[in-house]
């Protein structure tokens, strides 16, 4: 039971963070962010919405995701304890792709988008099956999508997908069938933005390796633990 409050405890902390206002800094970034994206001409916006949602997609709803539940199996603290190693599994591995395409310069670099996010969805489909969630279905899916979006997301994105999953048992119901009705252009914008300055930097001689491999471990690592909060947030709430 004390693992279990202190489960809660770091919840509600989190819980905090999602419903912050954005602060100056943030609101400054994000409009900064907003001129140059309109700046970017229209069709290369385009481009960029359908490569990332095709990627996603199959990413997400690939067969290769399924994954065995672990209902009953286990305590929740025995889970959550899995659950942290394998986050440290998947950040150190997700470091160490980020190491080798930042020393491989440009077009390593640019290999690194969709190794990663492999590896950051296949965490978070660990992650939901340790929790006893039914990664099979359409919803669960869709909530680890929100999971996605909320930990790369400016403060204000973050602030309106927090309501959602605060009231994931009536969202759900609403999902649409058809996943090319999500707002794929908004997602891409708010996870481009949230790490283009990084991988930018990663793409730099010299230096990419040191870049790719810190920012691919800390922002895999915090995704980790948004996930953490966010399924804690619908099994340990009354």
């Amino acid at each position: 039971m004390r693992a279990q409050r202190l489960s809660r405890a770091e919840m509600i902390i989190w819980q905090n963070e999602m419903q912050k206002k954005p602060g100056i800094i943030n609101r400054s970034v994000k409009n900064v962010q907003t001129r140059i994206n309109n700046l970017i001409p229209e069709k290369i916006h385009q481009f960029v919405t359908k490569a990332i949602k095709e990627m996603v997609r199959g990413v997400l709803f690939g067969a290769g995701f399924t994954t065995r539940q672990q209902i009953g199996e286990a305590t929740f603290e025995l889970n959550e304890a899995r659950i942290e190693e394998r986050i440290k599994f998947y950040s150190s591995s997700a470091g160490a792709e980020g190491a080798i395409t930042g020393f491989g310069g440009i077009l390593l670099g640019l290999a690194d988008f969709p190794l990663w996010l492999t590896l950051k969805m296949k965490m978070l489909f660990e992650i939901a099956s340790l929790y006893g969630m039914d990664v099979n279905s359409l919803q669960e899916r869709i909530y680890i999508l929100k999971i996605f979006e909320i930990t790369f997301s400016s403060q204000a994105n973050r602030n309106r997908v927090f309501k959602e999953m605060q009231a994931w048992n009536d969202i759900s119901q609403e999902i649409p069938t058809d996943i090319n009705e999500l707002d794929w252009r908004s997602f891409q914008l708010e996870y481009r933005d949230h790490i283009d300055l990084a991988k930018l930097l990663q793409l730099i001689p010299g230096v990419g390796a040191v870049v790719g491999a810190f920012v691919n471990h800390r922002l895999t690592k915090k995704l980790g633990k948004y996930a953490m909060n966010a399924y804690r947030m619908r099994l340990l709430e009354p």
